[in-house]
């Protein structure tokens, strides 16, 4: 009986790996909104601004300890691949999330500003970090939950972004 309930218990630990969470969301384009850049608040964008090439769409916080983990990778991502990497500041403080750029550096190719979390509750976000990776056209392809990481990009995000990259210098 003993080993039945820690065959079930494992089990049931391993489906719930919050880094394998389904989306409702795969599939699907980006979800419609207004919001302003983390720089430049007076300054709204929207949806349009994720289209027309492939991006990465990063969800952080200055509060997040993951979120400083997972920087150099993708400030490493932004520099070697060329991707677009928009960021989401996500229910944070304008002043500190401005001199966490400044002094870790900024692999953003601008930041939205999510200060109520009205971007994240639209995207299902449960925390931060958290990663979508868009096609051309703004349809989300791909869905992390957690840090980015060496092993992640190598083994899944890495040739998915590779694939669309490819496919967009052939279209």
């Amino acid at each position: 009986v003993f080993l039945l309930i820690v065959v079930i218990g494992y089990a049931g630990f391993r489906l719930n790996d919050p880094h394998e969470l389904p989306s409702a969301l795969l599939g699907k384009p980006f979800p419609e909104f207004r919001a302003p850049l983390l720089d430049d608040p007076g300054r709204t964008i929207d949806r349009g601004a994720l289209v027309g090439e492939p991006v990465l769409v990063n969800v952080w916080a200055t509060w997040c300890p993951t979120c400083k983990a997972e920087h150099d990778e993708l400030l490493r991502i932004g520099a070697e691949t060329g991707i677009r990497i928009v960021g989401v500041n996500y229910k944070d403080d304008r002043g500190k999330a401005l001199d966490w750029l400044v002094r870790y550096g900024n692999p953003y190719d601008f930041v939205i500003e999510d200060r109520d979390g009205s971007l994240g509750v639209e995207l299902g976000v449960y925390g931060a970090p958290e990663t979508f990776l868009l096609d051309a056209a703004g349809t989300i392809v791909y869905k992390r939950v957690g840090d980015i990481n060496p092993r992640i990009w190598r083994d899944e995000l890495g040739p998915l972004v590779a694939g669309l990259l490819g496919a967009s210098e052939d279209g």
